[in-house]
């Protein structure tokens, strides 16, 4: 029988790119979970915000102090209707976010994607 040196070496060789590939993509969907959980806090509390009637860049402010581990900015955040808050009346909140995965064969098949979340609430 001959000697089988490096068949190991070969064979970790070959499953090497699918480790790396579904460790990157366990980080891209913890990325994207946490991204998604900070902009649904966030909505939350600039809704609140505007429910108590807080001006709309007090509620931008808001909802982009809440996000800061993800870098939301205040282009990112509407607020509709925007101006005077009637009572009674629905507030919603709008944060869109562009995502990029560290996958580099997810990232290019799929390319940027754009989380959307939108809080509703009522006026008090």
């Amino acid at each position: 029988m001959k000697s089988e040196k490096g068949q190991s070496l070969v064979e970790f060789a070959l499953i090497l790119p699918i480790l790396v590939l579904l460790l990157f993509g366990i980080i891209d969907f913890a990325r994207i979970f946490h991204v998604y959980l900070t902009m649904d806090h966030a909505g939350r509390e600039a809704a609140r915000a505007a429910s108590i009637g807080k001006d709309d860049s007090t509620i931008k402010s808001t909802a982009v102090s809440d996000a800061s581990s993800i870098g939301l900015t205040a282009d990112k955040v509407g607020v509709t209707p925007s101006g005077t808050k009637t009572s009674g009346s629905n507030i919603s909140i709008t944060i869109t976010y562009p995502i990029t995965f560290l996958t580099p064969v997810i990232g290019n098949i799929v390319g940027p994607i754009t989380l959307t979340d939108t809080t509703v609430m009522r006026v008090e």
